[in-house]
């Protein structure tokens, strides 16, 4: 990798700045899913067992106001990486000042620390003022004269120009790299994107083709093929003439559909029959159609002839990429397609696959093969901006070898 990583770095007794992704869900201060503080371990291992002082940095959630901040503090996140770690964390209330400073400078060696909610910066004496979202030059300069090197191990922000990513790195030339979660992400998605082994194919789901033009424009050119499932499967459908009855359509980007689809040719991959409901609701009446749909009808999941023809393209695949679920996966009777998609990716051990996406994820996870697969991207945003060629600020904020 171009790119310094954690093991590039001086650790012993130094004071080891990391931006971990910690924004987890938290209800009545517990937290409810770990994923993202398990990801981070091993970056935060290997700091504290070479003598580092690890003082991670995390956003949880969004803050517009002052009301925001109780709800959505980190201290439940301290606890649970102080068990996962098996050793104290020690939590600090406030994101600047002499408690943060004073708690930094009575470290030891291998000891961890966890800053508050980075977004607490964001509002100020009731202002939103976006010091921590909107990168100000004068926060991140501040974060970084705390510590003396800096790991960014947070993949999920990488898309976003923060002053907790972006701010410090800028602060800290020749002293900025990634940790292992970030390797093993620009790693996975850098080859599959560039240096794909083939057969390669993206399957790309969601409700809107506007969410995914710049990674299919991207992809057509590096892609063998490129499976469409979702809603966005019935802006297709429209610019192909056919009927879509009630189902979601971006009318303005049906051009844009069909400019994809001549560029395409046979690259692109549709749907070639759906399950239908006369309502967007879990128990609507439904039956599976092929071609045309008629009025008062939605196409809500793909059908099991189009779960056939997608496994036929896939079955002799090297390098897959799944972003976005086949159907509207949050609802059990539409959720067929997704979790068919995702139990065949688990059976294709000569291949490469990478899953990222929130609805994607949860499919893998549900069907108990996760392991199966080569990876699963932590973020959504950041691994459909890579997708798209797109530079991440993050990481290109890092320091070169």
């Amino acid at each position: 990798m171009a790119k310094l990583t954690v093991e590039d770095l001086p650790l012993e007794g130094k004071k080891v700045l990391m931006r971990v992704d910690f924004n987890v869900p938290i209800k009545d201060g517990v937290v409810g899913d770990d994923n993202r503080i398990v990801a981070a371990l091993p970056t935060i291992k290997y700091v504290i067992d070479h003598g580092g002082r690890a003082i991670l940095f995390s956003h949880l959630g969004r803050i517009k106001k002052e009301e925001d901040k109780p709800g959505l503090s980190l201290r439940p996140v301290a606890e649970r990486l102080s068990n996962l770690l098996n050793k104290p964390v020690t939590f600090v209330p406030v994101t600047e000042g002499k408690q943060l400073e004073d708690a930094i400078d009575n470290m030891k060696n291998g000891d961890v620390l966890l800053v508050q909610n980075t977004r607490y910066e964001d509002v100020k004496d009731g202002e939103y003022v976006k010091r921590e979202s909107g990168n100000d030059p004068e926060l991140g300069k501040y974060w970084a004269s705390l510590g003396d090197v800096f790991v960014n191990d947070a993949f999920g922000t990488a898309h976003r120009k923060h002053a907790s990513n972006v701010g410090i790195a800028t602060n800290m030339p020749g002293k900025a790299a990634a940790g292992y979660l970030m390797e093993k992400e620009i790693k996975f998605l850098g080859d599959a994107v560039d240096n794909p082994e083939r057969p390669f194919v993206a399957i790309l789901g969601g409700a809107k083709v506007s969410d995914k033009i710049g990674v299919i424009d991207n992809l057509l050119d590096k892609a063998d093929k490129i499976i469409i499932g979702g809603g966005m499967a019935y802006t297709f459908y429209a610019a192909k003439g056919i009927k879509v009855g009630n189902s979601l359509v971006e009318k303005d980007k049906i051009d844009v559909a069909k400019q994809i689809l001549d560029k395409a040719g046979d690259k692109l991959v549709l749907p070639i029959d759906n399950v239908v409901a006369d309502k967007f609701n879990n128990d609507a009446d439904t039956k599976v159609v092929e071609g045309d749909i008629d009025d008062g009808w939605m196409a809500l999941d793909i059908g099991p002839k189009s779960v056939e023809e997608f496994k036929n393209v896939l079955k002799n695949a090297k390098t897959v990429v799944w972003n976005g679920p086949m159907g509207v996966f949050e609802m059990p009777n539409f959720a067929k397609g997704t979790l068919e998609i995702g139990k065949f990716l688990g059976t294709l051990t000569d291949a490469t696959t990478i899953v990222g996406g929130g609805d994607s994820t949860a499919a893998v996870k549900e069907l108990g093969v996760a392991d199966k697969l080569t990876h699963i991207s932590t973020g959504g945003g950041a691994s459909l901006t890579y997708l798209e060629g797109n530079e991440l600020p993050g990481i290109a904020a890092i320091s070169d070898k």
